[in-house]
């Protein structure tokens, strides 16, 4: 568990990440909200509903690339190199 969190918060998995959730956010934001932007109808549910349609594609972006770091790190300890 420490090493897969070492891995979440690398700079290049974060960078990875953010990456990813601004391409995938604003997609998963107009398709699920599309009525809503049009209204303009812009309440806190509303709002965190948006900021949870980023996090999702940054999460899951980031528990990918700290799995495979992990699981890198793991062959790389059973074969014997460092």
């Amino acid at each position: 568990m420490k090493k897969f969190l070492y891995y979440w918060f690398q700079r290049r998995t974060v960078l990875r990440a953010v990456k990813v959730a601004a391409i995938v956010g604003p997609l998963l934001t107009v398709i699920n909200q599309y009525d809503t932007l049009l209204n303009g109808d812009y309440s806190p549910r509303v709002i965190l509903k948006i900021v949870l349609t980023f996090l999702v594609p940054y999460c899951v972006s980031s528990f990918s690339s700290a799995k495979v770091e992990v699981e890198k790190e793991m062959e790389r300890e059973s074969i014997g190199n460092p």
